[in-house]
């Protein structure tokens, strides 16, 4: 039941709702590189366009999974960790619409809808990383997701309670 809530409240938030029409554009425009596009290419161009249009699709539901990822845990690095890779989806994603337009994809209208939407996104994403709580952390021992004053190498002090493994025993 705990998990029912829990995927409602994800749904009902904005960057989650942007993020699956994010992926519907760009299952869309993945279905629409027909046969009809690819022959009128030489078979490197045609497979490029294909390509493209699978790296949209692939990075476009990458970025909702990774909302969930970033939503069930409250550890900040691994919020940021999350976030990361979701910023990095939608870059690519408007790289690939380029790739796309440069191979010769007819459909550019679409292309534009899925960069206004990418877009609109991103300034949900900025408010929402925003409500990350940079003090609920583990040292980030790889030095990437620290808060300020804190670096890979600073010491933890809960490494200093001991550990006595006879006495669980």
């Amino acid at each position: 039941m705990e998990e029912e809530n829990s995927y409602n409240r994800l749904e009902k938030m904005p960057i989650f709702k942007k993020a699956q029409e994010i992926m519907e554009i760009s299952l869309k425009i993945s279905e629409s590189v027909s046969k009809h596009d690819i022959e009128d290419l030489s078979e490197a161009e045609g497979e490029m366009l294909e390509n493209y249009a699978q790296y949209i699709r692939e990075n476009a539901t990458i970025i909702p999974a990774k909302i969930s990822g970033a939503e069930a845990v409250e550890i900040y690095d691994l919020k940021m960790e999350n976030a990361t890779i979701i910023r990095k989806a939608a870059r690519e994603i408007s790289t690939f619409c380029t790739g796309l337009n440069m191979c010769g994809y007819k459909n550019t209208d679409y292309l534009q809808l899925l960069r206004n939407e990418i877009e609109e996104f991103r300034i949900l994403f900025a408010e929402w990383v925003k409500t990350f709580d940079q003090w609920n952390y583990e040292i980030d021992r790889w030095g990437l997701f620290n808060p300020p004053g804190i670096d890979y190498d600073t010491h933890n002090p809960d490494d200093d309670i001991p550990f006595d493994l006879d006495g669980l025993l």
